[in-house]
């Protein structure tokens, strides 16, 4: 059973963590959410998403429960002052570095994206929120395509990119079948491009 850590941050995009975390579950992917805090931290009870909605993590984010070993992929979500915290710990970095290596999947979608650059990632494809472009078009072959593969390195663009984003990592952790079948359960309307 392929599994995923999604790492949470007060100010995360709510349709992108909530979306992606359960279009995974969906599909039988084992999903465990991570909240990676910033200097202010006070240990709350729920991360406190971009609009406000308050969501309860799985765990705090450790980095030695959160390595290549114990998941299949690693996924960052976008929300401008979450993917600032999240993409800015030296930690993540390490983590996004080592799960690249280890050939495990890596997602960032919107400002999640930012993580790519921070984490020192090489010059490849890659898509990203508009708000974040100028700071990612020059160190990487930047596309505004929905969704973004470049190896393994999955990147999208926002909140309603979530969808096809989520398909796409359900392919890739369990196969175009089961992307079917959880895209048809789903019930969406008839000609939906994704």
């Amino acid at each position: 059973m392929p599994s995923a850590l999604i790492l949470i941050a007060d100010g995360t995009e709510e349709m992108e963590f909530t979306i992606t975390y359960d279009t995974l579950v969906r599909a039988g992917v084992t999903c465990q959410s991570a909240f990676v805090h910033d200097d202010e931290f006070v240990s709350p009870v729920a991360a406190k998403g971009s609009r406000g909605i308050r969501i309860m993590p799985d765990v705090y984010f450790e980095p030695d429960a959160s390595g290549p070993d114990k998941f299949d992929a690693l996924i960052i979500p976008g929300g401008a002052k979450g993917a600032e915290t999240i993409s800015k710990n030296t930690s993540v970095q390490a983590l996004v570095r080592d799960y690249l290596s280890k050939e495990k999947l890596v997602g960032m979608i919107c400002a999640g994206s930012m993580a790519a650059l921070t984490s020192g990632l090489p010059k490849q494809p890659l898509t990203s929120h508009p708000s974040v472009k100028t700071q990612l078009e020059s160190e990487f072959l930047y596309s505004e395509d929905p969704v973004v593969v470049s190896g393994n390195l999955i990147t999208s663009r926002g909140p309603g990119t979530t969808f096809p984003f989520a398909f796409k990592l359900v392919e890739l952790l369990c196969g175009t079948e089961k992307r079917k079948e959880v895209h048809g359960l789903m019930v969406f309307p008839s000609g939906t491009p994704w």
